[in-house]
C-alpha cells in the first residue's frame, strides 16, 4: 500500500488503515524514540502515544508543509522530549540501580556504532566545532532551540542560523 493510499484510508479513520500506518512505521518511529528513551518499556508507551496522536491529529497534517514522514517523525520526537520532561518519568529515574548505568553506557556505545555504522559521525566530524555542538544538542540531546540557547549561552536568533547552516553544510556532505 502506498503513502498515499494509506493518507486516504486513515483520513476515512478506516481501522484497517492504523495497522497499515503501525506495520509501515513502526520500526523506524520505535528507533527515533529509543535514542532519546533508553528504557524499552517507555519507548514502547511512548510509541504506543505516538500512533494514537497520529490517529486523532491527522487532519492537522499539511502536504504542502512538509512530508508525512517528517511529520510522524516529528511527533515521536516531540512526544519522547514531552516524555523525559515530565515529573514523574523524572522522578522515576532518581531510583535507578547501578545495573541502569551501565545498560545506559552500553546503549550509549551503542548508538555510536549504530551512527558510525552508517557514516553520519564522519559527515558531522566534517563541521565546524560550533556545528558538532549544536546538531548534538538539537538532534542527539533533543535540546529545544531555547535550551540550546541557554546552553551555549548565544541568542536564540544565532542558534536557528547556525542550525540551518550547519544542516545546509552536512546536506552538501551528503549530497542530499
Amino acid at each position: 500500500m502506498s503513502q498515499d493510499e494509506l493518507l486516504v484510508l486513515i483520513y476515512r479513520k478506516d481501522e484497517k488503515a492504523f495497522t497499515h500506518l503501525y506495520d509501515m512505521y513502526a520500526k523506524s518511529l520505535f528507533s527515533v524514540i529509543s535514542v532519546l528513551i533508553k528504557n524499552t518499556e517507555e519507548a514502547e508507551d511512548v510509541l504506543q502515544e505516538v500512533f494514537v496522536k497520529i490517529w486523532k491529529n491527522l487532519d492537522t497534517y499539511n502536504e504542502s508543509k512538509g512530508r508525512f514522514y517528517t511529520w510522524i517523525l516529528n511527533i515521536a520526537r516531540n512526544t519522547s522530549i514531552d516524555k523525559l520532561r515530565s515529573k514523574n518519568f523524572n522522578n522515576s529515574q532518581k531510583n535507578l540501580s547501578s545495573d541502569n548505568f551501565v545498560n545506559l553506557l552500553e546503549d550509549s556505545n551503542k548508538l555510536n556504532s549504530k551512527v558510525d555504522g552508517i557514516g553520519m559521525q564522519e559527515f558531522i566530524k566534517r563541521l565546524k566545532p560550533k556545528c558538532i555542538q549544536i546538531i548534538d544538542l538539537l538532534f542527539f540531546k533533543g535540546y529545544t532551540q531555547q535550551e540550546a540557547a541557554e546552553e551555549l549561552e548565544i541568542p536564540l536568533g544565532t542558534v536557528k542560523t547556525h542550525n540551518r547552516n550547519c544542516i545546509n553544510d552536512l546536506r552538501n556532505y551528503l549530497k542530499v
